[in-house]
């Protein structure tokens, strides 16, 4: 018997959670009043979202340790308040190296925490609806810019960058507090009424995560990941940049393009994800693959605001999909038993995105006199190699699944 629990409460208090520990995407809109603010450079200041999504991995391995042994929401719960608080002091630095402590090692802590526990906690529950529920909690994270941005630019406009960093950081720390009293831990095995679990696939295989890596699959899950959140990154971390750099916006517009981007992606996350269950998950990324490609040409090639727009919305919307797909791909593969552990491993090669994409971006507009279409390039390519990856994962998979069918 499961002990009652309203999965549905779970998981909108969980994405509330996750919708303030996604401000991390509009730190875009922060980074040119902070470096007009204080006279840092603004590869000084991209470096603190470099460093708060890198160390995601030993936050994410740490929460999903926690979840798997049923502390979810203490997880949760103190992930969420160290982002408030990395957020809140943010506020009070006056140096690059103290904004690397307070918004990039405290609020990435934080950060990792609280999503590992949202995210492996909340898909457990609906392992009849994975694809759904991945891309619904991921949502909060992709969706969290569209409330921020334009919110920041407000408080920055009202008075400097330093002042908008305390106020949401006092919000923050005061929404997930509530929230977090709506959470309760998942079971392993957790089971819906009327739900019957399926007979094929290895969804049922819980393995822990070493026997984890010595899969081939993982290997190629872990690099697919990167691929996939390489452009994303790219684009999250750089798009007031470039929409004002390459296609002359104000301040004011970029902000709102920010928020588009965010809109993009917190619904891409939802849509792919329910694809995804319908057409499988690795078809899925084949189309999203395709349709980033697609979009990076269209920035090369356009250079209107409309051009700028629809790269922003369709990147944004890949971007998603791939926050959303990769969760559901590691349980079914490994099993619930050990995702948290399992699926902070992976996310590895998401940090790895997060440290290549932007430094990339920065550095080659840099030496183009801010225009980013070389790096484009290099997103184009990167997304070629995920492609390519995915349909080597598959021909794996195929093989693997045959095998176990002649065994049994």
């Amino acid at each position: 018997m499961n002990k009652p629990i309203n999965r549905w409460v779970v998981l909108i208090a969980s994405t509330t959670v996750l919708l303030c520990t996604g401000a991390i995407y509009a730190f875009s809109v922060f980074a040119g009043p902070l470096s007009a603010l204080k006279g840092w450079s603004m590869g000084e200041i991209m470096m603190a979202f470099t460093i708060n999504s890198a160390v995601g991995p030993i936050p994410m391995i740490l929460g999903g340790f926690l979840t798997d042994k049923g502390w979810a929401k203490w997880s949760i719960m103190v992930g969420g308040l160290l982002f408030g608080l990395g957020f809140y002091l943010s506020g009070l630095v006056n140096s690059p190296e103290m904004l690397y402590v307070t918004y990039g090692i405290i609020g990435g802590i934080g950060q990792g925490l609280a999503y590992s526990g949202c995210l492996s906690n909340t898909i457990r529950l609906f392992p009849d609806k994975r694809g759904l529920a991945s891309g619904i909690i991921t949502a909060g994270m992709g969706g969290a810019a569209i409330i921020a941005a334009p919110i920041v630019n407000l408080l920055i406009e009202a008075e400097d960058a330093l002042h908008a960093f305390r106020v949401l950081g006092i919000a923050y720390i005061v929404i997930v507090a509530i929230a977090s009293f709506f959470i309760q831990s998942a079971p392993a095995n957790y089971q819906p009424e009327g739900w019957t679990p399926p007979t094929r696939g290895t969804g049922g295989v819980n393995r822990n995560w070493l026997k984890m890596l010595q899969t081939p699959q993982f290997y190629l899950i872990f690099f697919m990941l990167f691929t996939g959140a390489f452009s994303g990154l790219m684009i999250a971390s750089n798009a007031s940049n470039i929409g004002q750099q390459m296609f002359g916006l104000s301040a004011t517009t970029a902000a709102f393009y920010v928020s588009l981007y965010s809109l993009s992606n917190c619904i891409g996350r939802v849509v792919w994800g329910t694809v995804s269950d319908r057409i499988g998950r690795n078809n899925t990324l084949n189309i999203i693959f395709g349709v980033i490609i697609v979009a990076f040409l269209l920035l090369t090639t356009l250079s209107s605001q409309l051009g700028f727009a629809l790269g922003i919305i369709i990147l944004g919307l890949c971007f998603g999909g791939v926050m959303g797909v990769f969760p559901p791909i590691v349980m079914e593969n490994y099993g619930p038993k050990n995702q948290g552990v399992n699926y902070g491993i992976v996310f590895c090669g998401y940090s790895a995105a997060a440290f290549f994409g932007p430094r990339v971006a920065v550095s080659m507009a840099a030496s183009n006199a801010g225009n980013f279409t070389n790096a484009f390039y290099v997103a184009i390519f990167i997304a070629i190699v995920g492609l390519a990856l995915n349909v080597l994962y598959v021909q794996i998979k195929n093989r693997s699944e045959k095998q176990l069918a002649v065994k049994q």
